[in-house]
């Protein structure tokens, strides 16, 4: 990045979701050395506290601060949001990043299956809530991190909590698929508002996605973490979509390795990223 874009940086707020551990964090500290007022967002308040601190020692940037809400429940996602407004009259730059692999099959507290619920519904939502303060604050972005594992998700709308049949690794993907088609209806939505909406895969990512997860299939993780990539290579392509001026005015991508890339057949659906927007509006009580 130039030295002119990262000056401008300096006068820009961000906000990152899922930023106490692996891409999450190392987006937070990556934006934080380029000068920005960076938004750390945990599940508690004592790893986010922690995280900020850690964020502002390693950068030299103390307009770090941190941010609370658990993802599985969306009334902490809606208080998260009014908290963020209450403190800042811009965002600059949102980078949906929180997500979780969970091979076992559990629901959120408001009974949605996981995936579905804390991967798609709580960014749908928290989007929602700070579209004004983003347009407020054109040129502003949004980033949604996706996952190559999307071409093995499927929308099944008479079957969204995957009730009748679940597969960790399909649950997963599926609400990966969903980020692709949310990025590609909020990119229709928001045409002409000067607030782009893009969507990537960061590589595969050593990270803590799935810390909590027990069995067979987890332990499968964890051996295979071991061929993964760092949190800082993983960060990079959503640090590139969050502040690179080769993006600027683009919208409905999907990028990896800081390039735009394909994405499977279903993921170019735009009846199915309406239709998904409609009824997952309608189950988070969102405003449609």
């Amino acid at each position: 990045m130039d030295d002119s874009a990262t000056a401008a940086l300096t006068a820009r707020i961000c906000l990152i979701t899922g930023a106490t551990n692996g891409i999450g964090r190392a987006t937070a500290e990556a934006l934080a050395a380029k000068g920005a007022t960076v938004v750390v967002h945990g599940r508690s308040r004592e790893k986010a506290e922690e995280t900020a601190r850690a964020v502002a020692e390693a950068t030299g940037n103390h307009a770090v601060q941190p941010i609370v809400a658990d993802f599985a429940e969306l009334d902490q996602v809606r208080r998260m949001a009014t908290e963020f407004r209450a403190r800042h009259k811009h965002l600059h730059v949102l980078v949906n990043n929180a997500g979780l692999v969970a091979f076992d099959r559990r629901t959120t507290h408001d009974g949605f299956e996981a995936h579905f619920g804390v991967n798609h519904l709580a960014p749908l939502v928290l989007t929602n809530l700070l579209l004004d303060t983003l347009k407020a604050s054109a040129p502003a972005r949004i980033v949604t991190v996706s996952s190559t594992l999307h071409n093995r998700g499927r929308i099944d709308f008479d079957d969204l909590q995957a009730i009748r049949r679940y597969s960790g690794i399909r649950a997963y993907a599926t609400s990966k698929l969903a980020n692709i088609l949310f990025t590609t209806e909020l990119a229709r939505r928001l045409d002409g508002t000067g607030v782009t909406a893009n969507c990537l895969h960061p590589g595969a990512v050593a990270s803590g996605l799935a810390g909590d997860s027990t069995g067979l299939m987890a332990l499968g993780w964890r051996f295979a973490k071991r061929f993964m990539i760092g949190s800082e290579k993983g960060a990079r392509t959503s640090v590139f979509l969050a502040t690179s001026p080769e993006v600027e005015g683009l919208s409905g991508r999907y990028f990896y390795n800081c390039r735009e890339a394909s994405t499977a057949a279903a993921a170019r659906d735009a009846s199915a990223a309406a239709r998904l927007w409609d009824v997952s509006a309608d189950l988070a009580g969102v405003e449609n």
